[in-house]
């Protein structure tokens, strides 16, 4: 099968900004496809409410084990959203707010600080 793509003398509305770049787009991809799932786009949200969060807290707030929103944060950070420390017993987590500025700004919203 064959398609055939209509050429037209002049687009029919105008662009306001060119598409992400591919780079860009190999770059978020990652967050976004992390945020996609409702757990970990709860827990980006929960997290970014305050300055840090400890895992107890995070583990309290969802039906769910611990090991499971440890597995969640765990690739929140491998798509570069969060980051933690340890302190003593706990876990700590921060939302990386560069990573949310490159989101916000692919969005063309500007995000307001926490």
């Amino acid at each position: 099968m064959t398609t055939t793509r209509l050429e037209l003398a002049a687009p029919c509305c105008a662009l306001g900004a060119p598409p992400v770049s591919p780079a860009d787009a190999e770059a978020i991809a990652p967050m976004f496809k992390a945020l996609g799932d409702p757990v970990r786009l709860r827990l980006v949200s929960l997290i970014a409410a305050q300055p840090e969060a400890c895992v107890c807290d995070l583990v309290g707030a969802f039906p769910l084990s611990g090991p499971t929103i440890s597995h969640h944060l765990k690739v929140l950070r491998a798509a570069g959203l969060v980051d933690c420390e340890r302190r003593g017993t706990w876990v700590y987590y921060w939302v990386r707010p560069e990573a949310l500025a490159r989101l916000s700004s692919l969005l063309g919203r500007p995000i307001s600080p926490a």
